[in-house]
């Protein structure tokens, strides 16, 4: 998870059905301005590389080779080398953040036990695993998180004591629930992984990492 924001989460009441092809045309146009605005620049290499990694890379159980593919907003960060104009990705990013589905229930934070099981848990997507079975998060591979774990990643920011540093409101647990739903929705090309947006956690798990964070009786708060 990186930098946070105090920014307020947009409302999601407007009609879902015209949001794809609404963030979908933002995407297109900045896309193509991108291209214009490097067209003089020095040469990119990215689509002969991407040519050499698919001939030479070859499926295997659930890695297929689609995953090579790049996704609209990546291709922009990537034409944008990470930095799209301001006005582009807040635009695109209200956007994303309007596509964050929240649980049915209206309850953010679950039980941060299992939250801390899925946090040091980095299984999952591989071709010798079982697609069967639900992936971890792998949260300390780039965070601190919880006091009693000496091996953490330092990519992201410490998260240790995040709740006790920022409480549990309800405006804090939508955030932080929708952090890790898709943090592009924050940082249009942030390197966090689009958990909830990919499917790769399911909104129970989501729900079990903001109680990690956020539960004044986890340890991370204590």
């Amino acid at each position: 998870m990186d930098g946070f924001t105090t920014a307020p989460v947009s409302s999601v009441d407007e009609d879902m059905s015209t949001k794809p092809l609404a963030l979908a045309a933002s995407i297109a146009l900045a896309i193509i301005a991108a291209a214009c605005a490097t067209a003089t620049t020095v040469p990119s290499y990215r689509a002969e590389a991407l040519t050499i990694i698919k001939r030479d890379f070859k499926p295997h159980g659930q890695a297929e080779l689609a995953r090579l593919d790049v996704d609209p907003v990546l291709a922009l960060c990537n034409q944008t080398g990470n930095t799209p104009s301001a006005g582009i990705a807040h635009r695109m990013q209200d956007e994303l953040l309007a596509t964050v589905q929240y649980p049915a229930d209206g309850v953010l934070m679950g039980d941060w036990q299992k939250g801390e099981t899925l946090a040091q848990d980095s299984r999952g997507l591989t071709w010798s695993d079982d697609p069967a079975q639900p992936a971890g998060g792998g949260c300390y591979n780039c965070h601190q998180i919880g006091p009693s774990e000496i091996a953490y990643g330092t990519l992201g920011p410490s998260l240790y004591q995040i709740g006790k540093l920022r409480g549990n409101t309800p405006e804090t647990q939508k955030y932080i629930y929708s952090k890790i739903y898709n943090a592009k929705a924050y940082n249009l090309c942030s390197a966090m992984p689009r958990f909830g947006h990919a499917g790769v956690l399911t909104p129970e798990q989501i729900k079990d990492l903001v109680a990690l964070l956020l539960d004044p009786a986890s340890p991370v708060n204590q």
